[in-house]
């Protein structure tokens, strides 16, 4: 007789529980197993199902591919510092936390070393600062958290615009949207050197119980009379660096050209720039021909040539010590605010057409089914033989040459779009996340007031680089792996479990159907959005899918990248505009030993995880800034247009009303809830809309309705609308106990709405 199997031992959900909270981001499967002697497969299968379980119950949540207790801080967190505890210590709190899911903000003890590495600056209240976190033993915050970096000073003052009146003194007018309607008073004398219509800082004065607050001008920022100085508000108030330091610009400018020592000869290798119009820097150039080689017939050899910015900055220079602090260039319609000086980012290192130039490159070997077989890395000088834009060489492939693309049609575009139709191959097999989100652009008159808003095409041109720039970056990453040099990845964690949630009920008020599992797949979402392709959903479907997608960042841990649906991704192919494809760079430089300026041989992966934290805020205060500028240039664009009527979306749904993106523009603005009718309308959060208690007239996420501007606050970015057309009909919200009950539900605190 078969005797029976023997049920796997396991340790309890609290034993787990346990073992979490003392590993803070350390913890996976593999690390949990080997504490408790789990070895077997039964025992590994039943480990993971009890995992999920209390992934599913709340009682821990997965990041990077680790395991913590709900709202647990990770070992290096990005914070604000809000304030003093009674013994005068400096108290602070995450930067980034959701409350409505995490609950209050744990806080942390700031904590200054004694010795070692100290930061640049001391830290005080309103400063934002890039902490290692621990798990507080004494009395107190729960947290302490020990200063890396201070990242930016000051981050709470406040900003707005100087109005003058007549015999001194002035009003300020807020910048901040949340701050609408709200202004502070400047009394005679205490205005500064500031001028009608100019940006400026100010302390709050003490204020009474009624009237107006007071405040003193500090500093003077800018002169905002005109629309081209409408990013410095963004610039400002999210304190991104725009002036270079002396020093810096001495180091810049005494730079002199690479020399072709230690270097490949590759200047006869017509390879080409291709890039928008209006590009002022190029940083990459590419180049293919069919492999001669009989055992990969119908194979491509394709090129990446990266300008070598490592060249230029050298670790711990002011350069580059500079260019770690901006993290990224910044564009804005209006300017770009560069990591790098000109003479670095648009002298130097831009590949130029027809001028030697050095360069890391990876020549790769794809197969016919668009599979990279095999690549190297090599250090270069190069020649472009053109520069070229998207439409220009799209124009070219589809027959219509000019005086530069004819002679190069034959011997270096077509090989370029024949190795691209291979590469297409893989991709499509690989299925990343293909979302149909189309990117507008701001067009401005010579005044830098906007003209018109447009939607470019979306050209083979563009999905050329944008897929050679792909297997460049995968190539780095694999060489890095490989070769064990530490570097910073960019990594894309999978959706969470309570956003695949509110997205599946989303989805099942469209009745389409999102597979009731957490293991989901970039293909699983390209299937629901195959679906609603062509249809009024597809919007609307399209960008709920994106806002239930996790942030990539960068980092020294790799757990994939998610969206593309790669195992091993790294940015190598932005130096110029990028810090993390410097490391990259420098990284490669080291591996290969291609000089003495590449990743010093005593940086760690813990260094790199601080750096990865500090470039990842770097990056998303950018696209906060360059949104909220884009939100003003509209703004101005539309403050003359009070009454007219406009076509949109409803792009979001919140208990106090709408957000409605206009079609025309894009420009999203809010519509009150308690102007869209004689109903009392209730937010229903599954379905996401706002529904009518009575009639069962609704709005929801994606309908498409007629709107009016009432308001339009340019300084601000802010737009208020009033809803024209009638709503759809859906079932009123239950009456009694129960529909009462709902009612409160719905009505419950802390859960916001994310803008776009």
């Amino acid at each position: 007789m078969a005797s029976p199997k023997k049920k796997p031992v396991l340790p309890s959900k609290e034993e787990i529980a346990a073992f979490i909270a003392d590993h803070p981001g350390k913890a996976g499967k593999r690390e949990i197993g080997r504490a408790f002697g789990i070895k077997g497969g039964a025992e590994k299968i039943a480990l993971k199902a009890m995992l999920k379980e209390m992934e599913r119950e709340g009682s821990v949540s997965r990041k990077r591919g680790r395991l913590t207790k709900p709202g647990h801080l990770p070992p290096v967190v990005l914070a604000d510092i809000v304030k003093r505890d009674s013994d005068g210590d400096l108290i602070a709190v995450p930067a980034e936390w959701d409350e409505a899911e995490h609950g209050a903000a744990p806080q942390i003890l700031v904590i200054i070393a004694r010795r070692g590495k100290k930061p640049e600056f001391a830290p005080g209240i309103g400063d934002r600062a890039l902490l290692r976190t621990d798990k507080n033993h004494d009395d107190g915050p729960s947290h302490v958290g020990r200063v890396i970096k201070v990242l930016s000073r000051e981050s709470q003052r406040q900003l707005g615009i100087f109005r003058a009146k007549h015999g001194g003194g002035g009003l300020i007018e807020s910048v901040d949207k949340k701050n609408l309607g709200r202004s502070l008073a400047v009394p005679p004398g205490e205005e500064g050197d500031a001028k009608d219509g100019d940006l400026v800082s100010v302390d709050v004065l003490k204020q009474g119980r009624y009237g107006v607050p007071s405040a003193r001008v500090r500093e003077r920022l800018g002169s905002l009379t005109s629309e081209t100085a409408i990013s410095l508000v963004a610039i400002h108030a999210h304190g991104i660096p725009n002036v270079f330091p002396k020093d810096v610009l001495v180091e810049a400018d005494a730079a002199q050209p690479a020399v072709m020592a230690g270097r490949e000869d590759w200047r006869k290798l017509p390879l080409v720039t291709i890039d928008p119009a209006d590009a002022k820097d190029h940083d990459d150039a590419v180049h293919a021909e069919p492999d001669t080689d009989e055992t990969n017939k119908g194979g491509f050899i394709v090129t990446v040539a990266i300008a070598d910015v490592a060249a230029y900055v050298r670790p711990g220079s002011p350069l580059d010590r500079e260019a770690l602090l901006r993290g990224n260039s910044v564009y804005f319609p209006d300017r770009v605010v560069p990591m790098l000086p000109e003479r670095i980012s648009n002298d130097l290192c831009s590949l130029r057409a027809h001028e030697n130039r050095p360069a890391l490159a990876v020549r790769m070997v794809i197969g016919a089914d668009g599979r990279k077989k095999s690549h190297t890395f090599h250090r270069v000088m190069m020649r472009s033989a053109a520069k070229l834009a998207y439409p220009q060489a799209q124009a070219a492939i589809d027959g219509k040459t000019d005086d530069v693309t004819a002679p190069l049609l034959e011997p270096v575009l077509k090989p370029l779009w024949a190795a691209y139709a291979a590469v297409k191959k893989a991709r499509n097999a690989r299925q990343p996340l293909d979302l149909d989100l189309p990117e507008r652009k701001i067009l401005l008159d010579e005044n830098g007031a906007v003209d018109r808003v447009i939607l470019p095409p979306r050209l083979d041109a563009h999905k050329l680089i944008e897929e050679f720039m792909i297997l460049a970056n995968v190539a780095a990453a694999e060489t890095l792996t490989e070769k064990r040099v530490p570097l910073v990845f960019r990594v894309h964690d999978s959706p969470s479990l309570e956003k695949l949630t509110a997205l599946r009920e989303f989805l099942k008020s469209l009745d389409i159907d999102l597979p009731a599992t957490d293991a989901v797949k970039p293909a699983t979402f390209n299937a629901i959005l195959k679906k609603v392709e062509g249809t009024e959903h597809n919007q609307i479907v399209n960008e709920v899918v994106l806002r239930s997608q996790a942030q990539a960042e960068y980092t020294s841990e790799n757990y994939g990248h998610f969206g593309l649906n790669l195992r091993k991704y790294a940015h190598f192919t932005s130096p110029i505009r990028r810090y993390a494809d410097l490391i990259v760079h420098r990284a490669l430089i080291r591996a290969h030993g291609f000089g003495e300026d590449g990743l010093p041989p005593n940086v760690t992966n813990e260094m790199l995880a601080e750096i990865g934290a500090s470039i990842s805020a770097a990056e998303r205060r950018a696209m906060a800034a360059e949104r909220e500028t884009v939100d003003r240039l509209i703004a101005h664009h539309l403050a003359d247009r009070i009454g007219a009527k406009f076509n949109g979306l409803v792009s979001g749904v919140v208990r106090s009303g709408l957000f409605v993106s206009l079609v025309e523009t894009g420009a999203s603005g809010f519509v009150p809830a308690s102007t869209l009718g004689t109903d009392y309308f209730v937010h229903d959060e599954s379905q996401h809309a706002l529904i009518g208690q009575h009639t069962g007239e609704a709005f929801r996420l994606g309908d498409e309705v007629e709107v009016r501007l009432v308001e339009a606050a340019p300084v601000a970015g802010a737009l208020r609308f009033e809803v024209l057309s009638e709503g759809r009909r859906m079932k009123p919200p239950g009456r009694g106990k129960r529909g009462e009950r709902r009612t409160r539900a719905a009505a419950k605190p802390g859960r916001k709405a994310k803008r776009r």
